[in-house]
């Protein structure tokens, strides 16, 4: 625990929601805190009882959206005082460090996200060329903005579906969370410089070729962004400009062709392995997004492998499979050839 500027105890994310001294038990629906997310963390909660708590500073911004309000609701926190249920949809900021003190009558159902300061600080200087020193978040009571509602439902969602590339997602929703309440706090601004063009043809090969090199790691947004000294959201755009797939789908699809590879050699792995082996979660992740990408399933394309070695008529095996095998050095130079 650390202090805040209010002299009072900030603590731990996850050990401040399960020491909260609530009146009825709070168990979430579902958490991301064992998801590997970074800048980011979600509790859902779903069918919470009539409760009373109050609830420690953190050291993380919480952005709460209302997807079922109760009958009778009284809130405060850093100078809001709520006696009114919020409208469902609706988002309540609290800032970072500041304390809160909840009492609703009736069942309810809210999604809390709970942002690191630190992103909003990066975006603020990097897209928005403010002084990140003087960026405050300042405390919001149950506002209504569409775009910021969008993406809180998306980390929702990822929440649910989760899978491989999922902290890469998160960084990317990150991003785009700060965007929006930035974009709140100071009113319509234009963004300094554009983010449409592709990425140079250096920067490409740069990135591409730390990918390849990476696919057995936990690659993320701001690893790769770091790579090519770019914000991760005009990385994103960019590189999203010049390959066409957003770069978590990129991973994804990289590593498809790298279990195809192994798949191809290695007659004895089985696909929980070659998962393993490419960076998937679990078998079922990878064989969902290998159907994605390939069109049959692992187990159907070693099938396929196998019987085009046995009959050695390599022409149809080549017409039968929806995916080109180009090594990744072609791959780069089709996509080169289009920039600049």
């Amino acid at each position: 625990m650390k202090k805040t500027c209010h002299g009072l105890q900030e603590h731990n994310l996850k050990d401040a929601m399960e020491s909260l001294p609530s009146v009825a038990p709070l168990i979430p629906n579902a958490a991301s805190f064992d998801l590997g997310w970074r800048g980011l963390q979600a509790v859902r909660w779903r069918d919470c009882v009539s409760n009373e708590f109050g609830a420690s500073p953190i050291a993380q911004h919480a952005l709460i959206l209302i997807t079922r309000p109760p009958e009778k609701m009284n809130l405060r926190y850093e100078g809001v005082q709520r006696d009114i249920p919020p409208a469902v949809g609706s988002v309540v900021v609290i800032p970072a460090g500041s304390a809160s003190l909840w009492h609703w009558r009736g069942s309810k159902d809210s999604l809390h996200i709970y942002l690191e300061p630190s992103v909003i600080a990066q975006v603020a200087t990097t897209l928005f060329e403010l002084d990140s020193a003087r960026v405050v978040v300042p405390p919001l009571d149950a506002v209504m903005v569409p775009g910021l509602r969008a993406a809180m439902l998306a980390v929702d969602a990822e929440l649910t579906a989760g899978g491989s590339g999922g902290p890469l997602l998160i960084d990317s929703l990150a991003n785009v969370l700060a965007i929006h309440l930035i974009r709140h706090f100071f009113g319509p601004r234009r963004l300094i410089g554009r983010s449409d063009g592709v990425l140079p043809r250096g920067k490409f090969h740069t990135v591409v070729e730390y990918i390849m090199e990476n696919l057995e790691g936990n690659l993320t947004l701001e690893q790769m962004a770091s790579v090519v000294h770019i914000s991760p959201y005009h990385f994103a755009r960019q590189f999203k400009a010049t390959t066409g797939l957003p770069p978590h789908q990129y991973v994804i699809t990289r590593r498809v062709e790298r279990a195809q590879q192994l798949l191809r050699r290695h007659g004895d792995f089985s696909l929980g392995e070659i998962a393993l082996r490419v960076s998937f979660s679990d078998q079922s992740q990878f064989c969902f997004h290998f159907k994605r990408v390939v069109g049959v399933t692992p187990g159907q394309f070693r099938t396929s492998q196998e019987s085009a070695k046995n009959t050695q008529d390599p022409p149809r095996t080549r017409t039968a499979n929806r995916v080109s095998w180009s090594s990744n050095r072609t791959h780069i130079n089709v996509i080169a050839s289009r920039l600049n």
